[in-house]
């Protein structure tokens, strides 16, 4: 086995979720949102570059010297098993560095992620815009691949991904899906979502959100008759919406306010928690459903508003933040420190946003 299945099965083994591998350091494994070094020799930058070139096709190759970065998936076998990983290699200060992320061998359903059934009616549309949001590392995709799973296993239909790479592989049941990888099937993603709208499509997935094309045609497919799912990096759902609407010129914010209020379904942002005995991760999350108030509060351009109308939402399967922790604390899953730490975080960032929308 070479030295680089070696450190992959190393963090299999100990359950780890990332490798990190730094030129002139040794190898260090993330395992419950720590960082610890999984030996104490480091991997000389030439040993580095050529573990690392190695797993490269040519044109990755290329590429990688061209943008000084590359995301790809990777797999290994051992043990009789298949092993997935997204990559991301890239160049640094002494040389170059890579991080490898465990992706999982089946798309988990969201019980199995801890997450509450009152987010699957946002699978049950024709049409519309489903955002899953959070922080890096907080379990974005696979949310966002559970729910489109769950379309897969329910609905005669016909789903595209958009990915970069492609992380979970999707086997057609109900529904065909065609995944396609940015660099390797399509040049970007706003080429792959214009030609999606040439290619039947029912649902169509987008792994980020990036830049105006992007956010433009996945509104305007949501806009005319395709359920559109997304992620994005961002803290909360008023964020979340005024970084979709900001991303245009100001002369065509009223139009993409009318529009997002008419087309977004919902927005789950999620946190992820350690557990009190350090095994496992919680989800922590907010939900929005795009009801008649809060489609109010887009158009108006009033989205500081929005927690307000979340908390007499409840009963249309809003969630606040707030209320999630208070339920991970009464099952007593998470730590009472860490929730707290959280919410004043979150208080702080809307108090900054508040004052910046009323401004």
């Amino acid at each position: 086995m070479d030295k680089l299945s070696e450190l992959l099965k190393d963090l299999v083994v100990r359950g780890g979720s990332d490798l990190h591998v730094t030129p002139g350091a040794p190898p260090m494994l993330r395992l419950q949102g720590d960082l610890m070094p999984l030996s104490t020799v480091p991997i000389e930058p030439e040993a580095t570059r050529e573990m690392l070139i190695g797993i490269l096709e040519e044109w990755q190759a290329q590429e990688l010297e061209q943008k000084r970065n590359i995301d790809f998936a990777y797999q290994v076998s051992f043990d009789r098993t298949v092993y997935r990983f997204r990559v991301n290699v890239y160049h640094e200060l002494r040389g170059v560095g890579a991080n490898f992320r465990k992706i999982g061998d089946r798309i988990p359903t969201l019980n199995e992620l801890g997450l509450p059934d009152s987010i699957v009616q946002l699978t049950n549309h024709h049409h519309g815009l489903v955002l899953i949001t959070g922080p890096a590392s907080c379990g974005k995709t696979t949310t966002m691949s559970s729910l489109v799973n769950l379309v897969n296993e329910t609905k005669p239909c016909h789903i595209i991904t958009i990915e970069e790479p492609i992380e979970y592989i999707y086997n057609n049941s109900k529904a065909i899906v065609h995944q396609r990888q940015v660099g390797l099937h399509t040049d970007s993603f706003e080429t792959a979502l214009k030609s999606a709208l040439r290619e039947d499509p029912d649902v169509i997935v987008v792994g980020e959100l990036r830049g105006l094309e992007s956010v433009r045609w996945a509104i305007t497919a949501a806009e005319t008759g395709h359920l559109v799912f997304g992620t994005l990096h961002t803290s909360n759902p008023s964020v979340t919406i005024n970084r979709l609407i900001d991303s245009f010129p100001s002369p065509q914010r009223p139009q993409i306010r009318n529009m997002l209020a008419e087309s977004l379904l919902g927005i789950v942002t999620q946190y992820l928690l350690i557990s009190k005995d350090y095994k496992r991760r919680y989800p922590a999350i907010e939900v929005l459903i795009n009801t008649s108030a809060v489609a109010t509060t887009i158009r108006e351009a009033k989205t500081y508003l929005i927690p307000n109308v979340m908390m007499t939402g409840k009963n249309a399967g809003m969630i606040l933040l707030e209320d999630s922790l208070k339920n991970l604390l009464a099952d007593q899953r998470i730590n009472k420190d860490d929730a707290d730490s959280l919410l004043t975080e979150q208080k702080f960032l809307f108090q900054v946003f508040e004052k910046k929308e009323e401004g």
